[in-house]
């Protein structure tokens, strides 16, 4: 073999056997792990199924499930605070439903103490009158516990003229109001979307009460179903729209002319 070759096949195999010792020797370099920030968490008591409206409580129903701590709300139960909570919160009603997973919150719960379904989940205050309805009056079965309606009086008066027909009025006399149930069912059947019974209970104010009261015996009742987007909407009645309910004076000024109307009740 020519004596050339073999100088350059040695320096070849030389440099072959210095890079990999030098990449050999970087791979002994481990880099240091970074730390592994720990995450705060706690035991949160939840629902472990479906929990609906006027649904009592049992230990079955209920789970901790772990959260972290930043996600969590004052509200919540926590393990830590109040280990015995299952057994607490056993026996209380739903307000209002809980869906699987749902952090259970006292604010959605009553004791109901002895005292029965309706009288426990009514807020203080609040009065529960029920009337009859029928599929034409009742928004043809559609209308669920819980939904929010108007209340229609429709009166049949006579036409003052004695040669024409009746003349009928109607008027809203209870707006957004909440329907508690329909018959005695306070919650959806079985995945219903419609219920169709012949008495709604619907929670009332104590005067409400007393206008509905009145209303029936002067003519015929409706329920309007209401937008699910109206249940924190507040009813105002204008200075103006209640003195002609009252049938008062009211004062009025128009182009900054000040004049008193006598209104009739």
């Amino acid at each position: 073999m020519n004596t050339a070759r073999i100088v350059v096949l040695t320096i070849a195999l030389g440099a072959g056997g210095v890079a990999a010792y030098l990449a050999s020797g970087s791979d002994d370099k481990s880099v240091p792990a970074q730390p592994v920030a720990q995450l705060q968490t706690v035991d949160i008591l939840v629902a472990k199924a479906d929990i609906g409206l006027g649904q009592s409580l049992k230990p079955d129903d209920l789970q901790w499930q772990t959260w972290p701590a930043t996600a969590t709300s004052g509200t919540f139960i926590r393990r830590g605070e109040r280990p015995d909570a299952t057994t607490q919160v056993a026996g209380s009603i739903a307000r209002a439903p809980f869906i699987a997973g749902e952090p259970i919150r006292e604010q959605k719960l009553v004791k109901a103490d002895g005292s029965g379904f309706m009288a426990a989940i009514l807020p203080s205050g609040m009065r529960a009158i029920s009337t009859e309805i029928s599929p034409e009056t009742g928004a043809g079965g559609f209308i669920l516990p819980n939904d929010r309606v108007d209340v229609i009086l429709s009166k049949r008066e006579k036409n003052p003229d004695r040669s024409g027909p009746d003349v009928v009025n109607s008027e809203i006399i209870l707006s957004n109001v909440r329907v508690l149930a329909i018959d005695q069912a306070p919650k959806e059947k079985d995945g219903q979307n419609a219920v169709v019974g012949k008495t709604v209970t619907l929670e009332l104010k104590p005067e409400q009460a007393e206008t509905l009261a009145r209303a029936r015996q002067s003519g015929s009742l409706a329920l309007a179903l209401r937008s699910i987007a109206d249940v924190n909407m507040v009813e105002n009645t204008t200075d103006e729209q209640a003195a002609l309910k009252r049938g008062a004076s009211i004062n009025v000024v128009r182009y900054g002319v000040h004049s008193s109307i006598m209104t009739q009740k």
